[in-house]
């Protein structure tokens, strides 16, 4: 720990002198500052001390705290994060205007504060590792009314919407460092302490037991919704996959009957005269070919005899896609509230099939990356973070299989006594 020395001087003033060891261990470089003044040296204790017995970033020997001299090309923060959206490539319009809303709506939160306490113009070269960390935890607590109890201004977010808009300013700040001339050093987002993401997972996810499935499914009265609903609980395709599947979409006669994922609804850009339009997948590798199983090749078959390869295998009984709100408020819903009324004690939501499909595989031993494979997920971390809490009964499994391994080296091994002959 960092320690005060007072030093008398020659004209009977004293010098207090801040002395440790850099990085706090028994042997190590030796570092030390001056200060007139007592309570000056016993606040920079302090900040050594909290800095792990090491110089406080942006302290300069001799000088004390010195801001960095500003880039001759530095930009306001916002402008530079809007100019970075508006030259993105890859992306669509609503996925460009949502970037937009969360620079406008969260981003201009962040502040830079200096050394000394002032807050000034944050811009992307003066924007710290503090300044990012104080943004996150002022979306994690949120801005109470001080006027209004029990009102927010600004209601806390979730730790997957925090994280999502820390990756997105992730992003923004590493163009700097990638732009030429380059504006920063150092990505100022690394290292950033997060909120768990996994907090309240089981609150968030509803996983269905068959049982508890089946419960549901007897309430649906509209045979075309049920069709949907067990496709979904069948092959865990995303809303947007299933209803934007064609008939050419389909191989059922093949040895192994496949769906193709080839498109997903997207939510249009706003002033759209439509409200969704057909786009890509979520991800490259949410382009896939998705198993069927007998049932479903028979369900498909029944509901595309027919039909032109361009019609949607999923269709209301006026012939049309389904859409999500008419597809949730008029027939799961309902169907969700009257097994609830009978007994159910789990409320899912539409996307909930999907995660019970997981579970399903999961409880019957499918590895994880065969079940990244049919989800679609970008990477096999995401199949983890998401769903390796539920794999529990494998550890029978797994004993045997160490067991019966162990077994054989076991029985021929043996040990070797003096005067025998080794590698016989």
């Amino acid at each position: 720990m960092a320690y005060i020395t007072e030093r008398p001087q020659r004209n009977g003033s004293v010098t207090y002198q801040v002395r440790w060891i850099e990085g706090g261990g028994r042997v190590g470089e030796k570092a030390d500052e001056k200060f007139a003044d007592r309570t000056d040296a016993e606040t920079f204790k302090t900040l050594v001390n909290a800095h792990g017995q090491r110089w406080p970033p942006g302290w300069i020997r001799g000088q004390g705290f010195v801001e960095a001299p500003e880039h001759p090309d530095d930009v306001p923060l916002l402008p530079w994060c809007h100019r970075y959206v508006n030259r993105l490539t890859g992306v669509d319009e609503r996925t460009r205007d949502d970037y937009r809303r969360d620079i406008d709506r969260h981003l201009a939160l962040i502040q830079h504060t200096r050394h000394s306490g002032q807050a000034v113009e944050p811009t992307i070269g003066n924007i710290t590792a503090d300044d990012v960390q104080d943004w996150v935890r002022l979306q994690e607590k949120g801005e109470e009314n001080p006027e209004t109890p029990g009102k927010w201004i600004r209601r806390p977010a979730s730790p997957k919407s925090i994280a999502n808009r820390h990756g997105l300013l992730w992003c923004i700040v590493q163009a700097a460092l990638e732009s030429e001339p380059q504006r920063r050093t150092k990505n100022c987002c690394v290292g950033t302490r997060l909120p768990r993401t996994d907090d309240g997972v089981d609150a968030e996810m509803v996983f269905l037991e068959q049982d508890e499935y089946q419960r549901v499914r007897v309430e649906f009265t509209d045979p075309g919704a049920l069709d949907l609903a067990d496709w979904l609980v069948g092959t865990g395709m995303r809303w947007g996959e299933a209803t934007a599947l064609q008939v050419r979409d389909l191989k059922l006669s093949a040895d192994n009957p496949t769906a193709s994922v080839e498109r997903a609804w997207k939510r249009a850009p706003k002033g759209s005269t439509k409200s969704f339009f057909l786009g890509p997948p979520k991800t490259r590798k949410a382009r896939r070919l998705v198993g069927l199983s007998g049932a479903q090749v028979d369900m498909a078959r029944r509901l595309v005899t027919g039909q032109p390869p361009e019609a949607a295998v999923f269709r209301t009984a006026w012939g049309n896609a389904w859409a999500h709100g008419n597809f949730y408020n008029r027939k799961w819903r309902p169907a969700v509230e009257a097994a609830v009324a009978a007994g159910l004690p789990r409320r899912p939501r539409i996307h909930d099939l999907r995660h019970t499909h997981v579970s399903w595989l999961i409880a019957a031993n499918i590895p994880l990356p065969a079940i990244q494979a049919r989800l679609g997920h970008e990477s096999i971390q995401t199949t983890v973070d998401r769903y390796g809490h539920l794999v529990r009964t494998l550890d029978a499994e797994i004993s045997a299989a160490v067991e019966a391994a162990m077994s054989p080296v076991a029985r021929h091994l043996h040990a070797v006594r003096d005067g025998e002959e080794r590698g016989a």
